[in-house]
């Protein structure tokens, strides 16, 4: 059964795109300065991730390719579902090797940040990332 409630606010519907390009955006501006940083020094970043320099560095082209993707419209949905196996092998590693709660030992290190990520990554999935593209 589909129930239909009211909009209390119908006037922010013509804005959904607007809004879907902005967390492009923000989503792709997350991926690409992550990766560029796994990139940039992949044996830093291997040692904190507990990963070989080597799938560090293909992390980061992932994270690179995808948020580019992303940001810019360009194969949106692939690059979104992309993006959301990078972050479940994220959270995985939280949960199941760091035995990360949820909020995380201090209340801003666990997963919750990776799971709003993939969540938005299937927004931008399911909508193709809206009217809007920059190229």
């Amino acid at each position: 059964m589909n129930v239909h409630l009211p909009t209390p606010l119908p006037w922010l519907l013509p804005y959904a795109d607007v809004a879907v390009l902005l967390m492009r955006l923000l989503v792709g501006a997350i991926f690409v300065t992550s990766g560029w940083s796994h990139v940039k020094d992949p044996v830093a970043r291997a040692k904190s991730i507990e990963m070989s320099p080597g799938f560090t560095r293909f992390l980061g082209m992932a994270e690179l390719a995808g948020g580019l993707g992303v940001a810019f419209g360009v194969l949106t949905q692939i690059a979104a579902l992309g993006l959301i196996l990078v972050m479940a092998g994220a959270i995985q590693k939280k949960i199941a090797v760091w035995h990360t709660g949820f909020w995380g030992k201090h209340g801003t290190d666990g997963w919750h940040y990776d799971l709003m990520l993939v969540l938005m990554c299937l927004v931008i999935a399911t909508t193709n990332g809206g009217r809007y593209v920059l190229l």
